[in-house]
């Protein structure tokens, strides 16, 4: 299920936001906060929906984000996300 309101129940909502924003080599030290985030997913939509241009989102850098963007520059990526996610499930199920 989709979670509209996903900050609160973000894994880094107690961090310091200038750990998310960072460059270079500190930049995986901040996608592993996202490890394990139940609405990683829902934060990665966010940012690529809304094209945000800085900062770790859902465990991905601005320059992984750039990438899928110019994959698929008019997808709808949380209808994107939201259906890999659901296939992944049923696939668990089975």
């Amino acid at each position: 299920m989709w979670v509209e309101d996903w900050a609160p129940r973000a894994a880094c909502r107690a961090e310091q936001p200038d750990k998310l924003f960072v460059r270079g080599a500190e930049q995986n030290k901040a996608k592993t906060l996202c490890q394990g985030c139940p609405v990683r997913t829902e934060c990665l939509a966010e940012a690529l929906d809304n094209q945000i241009e800085w900062g770790v989102w859902g465990g991905m850098t601005e320059r992984e984000r750039r990438a899928l963007l110019r994959r698929r520059p008019t997808a709808s990526w949380r209808s994107v996300l939201e259906t890999a996610r659901n296939q992944t499930r049923e696939t668990v199920k089975v």
